[in-house]
Formats: structure tokens, C-alpha cells, sequence
């Protein structure tokens, strides 16, 4: 009965690894994916905290009429998914920015009922796409770029070059499936 609870945990854990392709992928370790990051470790471990913590917060403050997805790199959050009115709205994004080391919110939440299951999938068929296209591409190493699909709209986090944000950009604009792409990046030299 252990291992089966273990691997359901796990299965679970899988299924919020978004934009974890080469961890599902390729089985490598947090360990080798921190590595080959420009993220400092502990900016990793504080990325992780912050979508844990921004979370659980959201969650018991909102349990029923919302689906919010926080998403923290180098302590930027990305808010997305639906609210059911406007002070919800603000007050999720007010809860985000309460939670520690959080530098910036990027509220995209929308204002309406909550997306179907299908919709759901379908955008994580399009967050796969996206960066299936980078691998194929080579133009930069694709953990620098966190996708996060909502809607058909592909947001695009991460410290990344000019020239990677332009690349990533273009690639995640012309993938099938993809409405708008928004850019969330920071530029490093």
C-alpha cells in the first residue's frame, strides 16, 4: 500500500512540473537542471518556495470559483488563469506580492469561470509544442526559458540574452495553437 501511495505522490508531483520538459523528458535530477541554470541555487530553491507558499495562500483564501497558477522565476511571479470578480483579482495578486523574497507580480488573471479541463490540456499541448520547437531549434540552452500556457496565450519567463528573448519569442509566436505570446524576461549581458 506504500508504494502505491508513493507513486500516486508522485504521479501528482509530475503533473505540476510545468515547464519541467527535460526533468520528465530525460530524467535528469533538480540538482543537474540548477546547474545549468543562470539562476543562482538559491534563487532556484526561492522560486520554488514562493510558487508553493503563493499558492497554498491563494487556495485557502479562494477554495471554490477560481484556478490560479503562480509561476516564480527569479522572483518574478506570473499570476494566471480565472477569478470570479475584480477584488478577487486584485486581492490574489495582493496575497502573491505578500509572500517573501517576491520582487514583482504579473497579475494575468482573468475575470470569469473557471476553464475547462480540456482547455487545461489543450494548453499544456501547447506548452510542449513551444518547447519542443527550442530543442529543435538550438538557439539557446531551453531551461533559460520557463513557458507557461493560458488560454492559448504563451508566456514567456527567464534570464535570457536580446537575442534569446527575440529567438524565443519568434519561435513560441509561429508554434500552432499559440494566440499571443507575452514576454516576461529579464535581459542579462
Amino acid at each position: 500500500m506504500r508504494t502505491i501511495l508513493t507513486v500516486a505522490a508522485l504521479g501528482l508531483a509530475l503533473l505540476q512540473l510545468q515547464g519541467c520538459v527535460p526533468l520528465v523528458a530525460t530524467g535528469i535530477g533538480a540538482g543537474a537542471l540548477m546547474a545549468a541554470d543562470r539562476r543562482s541555487s538559491g534563487t532556484y530553491i526561492e522560486d520554488q518556495e514562493i510558487e508553493l507558499r503563493a499558492g497554498s495562500r491563494i487556495g485557502e483564501a479562494y477554495p471554490k470559483d477560481t484556478h490560479v497558477n503562480v509561476t516564480s522565476f527569479n522572483r518574478d511571479v506570473l499570476l494566471t488563469g480565472e477569478v470570479p470578480t475584480p477584488e478577487a483579482r486584485q486581492k490574489i495578486a495582493d496575497i502573491a506580492q505578500g509572500v517573501g523574497n517576491v520582487r514583482k507580480v504579473y497579475n494575468e488573471t482573468v475575470v470569469g469561470p473557471v476553464s475547462l479541463l480540456s482547455s487545461r490540456s489543450n494548453d499544456a499541448y501547447i506548452t510542449t509544442k513551444v518547447k519542443a520547437r527550442f530543442l529543435d531549434a538550438k538557439r539557446f540552452q531551453v531551461n533559460y526559458v520557463k513557458v507557461v500556457t493560458e488560454n492559448g496565450v504563451v508566456y514567456l519567463m527567464g534570464l535570457v540574452t536580446s537575442q534569446e528573448a527575440e529567438d524565443a519569442a519568434q519561435l513560441a509566436s509561429t508554434t500552432s495553437g499559440v494566440r499571443k505570446v507575452v514576454k516576461i524576461f529579464q535581459i542579462v549581458q
